[in-house]
């Protein structure tokens, strides 16, 4: 109970005593609603103007291509440049981006939102590593796991809040809503962004006759990769991460049909099941920020990605026994939990593994294998039911979580040594800032 306490008064303390953090997760929360919003009714308005799953899927599709063939690059630039600012930056050419929408009135501009989807994936390459990279220099390394978990909490909760509203605004305001109110969350997370005191630790400037920027950026690209692969621990996640997203592209694509073939569900138990994950997601989120300062972010990680994995498999499973629909919402709760758990060890094992000049390009390599895994996945997902059946293929999912989690658990059962000692040192003139 002792235990408890300290660490509610800890959690506490990090939000109100750590402006600039609470800042970050305000604008964090904030955009990601905004982003809900549009994910949802663009998804709704796109079938609901052209009648076709292809469409949706294509707009999909868009959104993911930039991440494989960005996401590394990006890390490069968010090394380079003031993390604060990029986020800055970068929320206000999102909400820029957006404004074609409005020209959108039939199924035959809709290739107007495939463009639309495509810069905005793009733009976004920059934002998530650099708000990774960043948290490390607003949050004492104790604290690490808390905040990564309060920022999973943020995704929880907006996708509560922005799958309800999406939705509606869609149908009540159209395309045009829809744009304006996502437009006005990117220029709110801005402004909360602006407040922030600047405490960005970034490289020095590079010298004035440093090698050719294309080449310059070649080999930082390259630095980046090699001292991901070069750490055991950095190593390790990355294999995690592609086992897993491999995993999270066949759920992405098989759960609507698992919901209609195998539970006879409707639509409205579908959105009903995919929704209440959120609800164990923010008592994850809670739970690891209480206790997240008593438990190493491996042990964390592994355990939990054990753990989720065979709830996962539970919840896909169960119908080769009983077929009904509350036992899937019970572990869709269920394994909300320690999904927030292990998504926040997993990211403070990601931050504390790394220098801070080079975390960006970490991170982006990171994000590239996670859009890669998803593509993996999406074509696993629509090749192979048709040969094995709905269940067999939607259970990689969980047995790609405990399959990463006992490589997390068997590998860096040790306590990890860190990027410092791991890696060879960043050369130092490599970045220039903004």
């Amino acid at each position: 109970m002792t235990d408890t306490k300290a660490g509610i008064r800890a959690l506490w303390q990090l939000v109100a005593g750590n402006r600039n953090y609470r800042l970050l997760l305000s604008a964090g929360v904030v955009s990601l609603t905004g982003d809900a919003i549009m994910a949802v009714g663009l998804t709704y308005y796109v079938y609901a103007v052209t009648g076709s799953t292809l469409a949706s899927g294509t707009t999909l599709l868009a959104a993911l291509l930039p991440q494989i063939t960005l996401g590394s690059i990006a890390g490069v630039f968010v090394d380079r440049w003031d993390r604060r600012r990029t986020m800055i930056a970068t929320n206000l050419l999102l909400a820029a981006g957006l404004m074609p929408l409005l020209l959108v009135h039939g199924a035959h501009q809709i290739w107007i939102v495939y463009l639309v989807a495509l810069w905005e994936g793009a733009v976004e390459q920059l934002f998530a590593p650099a708000e990774a990279a960043l948290v490390p220099n607003l949050v004492a390394e104790p604290d690490l796991v808390a905040a990564n978990a309060l920022n999973n909490q943020n995704r929880d909760i907006s996708r509560l809040v922005g799958a309800a509203l999406g939705g509606v605004i869609a149908a009540a305001g159209g395309i045009a809503m829809l744009t304006f109110a996502d437009a006005a969350t990117f220029v709110i997370a801005a402004a909360l962004l602006a407040a922030m005191r600047h405490v960005d630790a970034t490289a020095e400037p590079a010298d004035a006759d440093d090698v050719h920027p294309l080449r310059a950026l070649a080999r930082e690209w390259s630095e980046g990769l090699g001292l991901t692969v070069a750490s055991r621990t950095l190593r390790t996640l990355l294999i995690c991460v592609a086992i897993t997203c491999v995993g999270e592209g066949v759920l992405g694509t098989l759960i609507a049909p698992w919901v209609r073939d195998i539970l006879h569900g409707s639509g409205e138990t579908y959105g009903l099941i995919v929704s209440v994950q959120a609800i164990g997601g923010i008592a994850g989120g809670l739970a690891a920020g209480v206790i997240g300062h008593r438990i190493s972010p491996q042990a964390l990680f592994g355990w939990c990605s054990v753990a989720f994995g065979a709830i996962d498999l539970v919840l896909f499973l169960y119908p080769v026994v009983h077929v009904a629909v509350w036992p899937a919402i019970v572990f869709m709760i269920a394994v909300g939990t320690p999904a927030a758990l292990m998504n926040a060890g997993r990211m403070a094992l990601l931050q504390t593994s790394t220098q801070d000049a080079s975390r960006g390009r970490v991170m982006g390599a990171m994000y590239a294998t996670m859009g890669v895994g998803l593509l993996i996945g999406v074509g696993v997902a629509a090749s192979l039911p048709s040969l094995i059946g709905i269940m067999p293929v939607i259970s990689i999912q969980g047995s790609g979580y405990v399959l990463a989690g006992i490589l997390v658990l068997t590998v860096l059962r040790r306590p990890a040594r860190g990027a410092q000692a791991e890696a060879a040192p960043v050369q130092e003139g490599s970045f220039a800032n903004v």
